[in-house]
C-alpha cells in the first residue's frame, strides 16, 4: 500500500507571515541592501504574488541576489538571527499540533514552499519537519550564483518538484493531504487527494467553498 504524505505550504500556512518577504525586510533593516529601494521592490513583488501575477523568475533574480553578494558565513549568521527573531514568533499556534497529528497517524510530513531552501531549511527544522521541497538556489564552486534551478517550486512548478521528490524517495502514488493558504497553490491542491484551505486568501476561500474543500485556521488555537 502506498504511504501517505501530509504536505504543508509554509508561508501564511504554518507561519502567520511570509518568510520570503520577511527575509527581504530583514536584510533591508540590517542595512545589507539598499533599504528603501529594496523594500519597495520587495513589497511590489509580494503584492504581485498575492494577486497571482508574480513573474517568479523575475522575482528570484531579485530575491537571490543577496545570496550571491554576501559571504556565506555572514549569510548563515544572519539567517540564524532571522529565524530566532522574526520566524519563531510567527509560527502559527496550531501548526505543530497539526504536523504531530499526521505523524501520529503514520503520515510523512513534508513542507513544500516557493521560498528558497537557504531561508526555509532552518524553518523546517524549527517545526520538526525533516522533508523539505523548496525552490533551489543554484550554487557553483564559488558559492551561490544568484539564480535558481528550474523549475522553481511555485504554482505548476510545485507539482513538478513534488513528483520528482516522490519518485526519488519512493512515494510515487502516495495518498496525499495538502494544506495551503494561497490560490497560487491551486495546481497542487487540485492534484492531491485531500486539499485543505488554511487561513486562506479570498481567492482560495471562494474556490474551497465552491468545491467543498475543508477549511481551517491554525491561528488563535494552541
Amino acid at each position: 500500500m502506498a504511504r501517505t504524505l501530509a504536505l504543508f505550504d509554509l508561508d501564511n500556512t504554518l507561519l502567520t507571515d511570509d518568510s520570503d518577504y520577511l527575509w527581504g525586510r530583514y536584510l533591508a533593516d540590517a542595512g545589507l541592501v539598499d533599504g528603501p529601494a529594496y523594500e519597495a521592490q520587495n513589497a511590489r513583488y509580494y503584492a504581485l504574488y498575492k494577486a497571482g501575477d508574480l513573474d517568479i523568475h523575475e522575482f528570484l533574480a531579485f530575491a537571490l541576489r543577496p545570496l550571491r553578494e554576501l559571504a556565506l558565513p555572514r549569510l548563515i549568521e544572519l539567517r540564524g538571527r532571522f529565524v530566532a527573531e522574526w520566524i519563531v514568533p510567527r509560527v502559527a499556534p496550531g501548526a505543530r499540533a497539526l504536523i504531530e497529528r499526521h505523524r501520529r497517524d503514520g503520515h510523512m510530513p513534508v513542507i513544500i514552499t516557493a521560498t528558497n531552501r537557504f531561508v526555509t531549511g532552518p524553518i523546517a527544522g524549527l517545526l520538526g519537519v525533516p522533508a523539505l521541497i523548496a525552490t533551489e538556489p543554484e550554487r557553483d564552486a564559488e558559492g551561490f550564483t544568484g539564480r535558481a534551478l528550474d523549475p522553481p517550486c511555485f504554482q505548476a512548478g510545485k507539482v513538478a518538484r513534488l513528483e520528482s521528490w516522490q519518485t526519488r524517495y519512493g512515494y510515487a502514488g502516495a495518498y496525499t493531504y495538502f494544506y495551503s493558504d494561497s490560490h497560487n497553490d491551486l495546481p497542487l491542491l487540485e492534484r492531491v487527494d485531500v486539499p485543505v484551505a488554511v487561513d486562506a486568501d479570498p481567492q482560495l476561500t471562494a474556490v474551497a467553498a465552491a468545491r467543498g474543500w475543508s477549511q481551517l485556521s491554525l491561528r488563535g488555537v494552541s
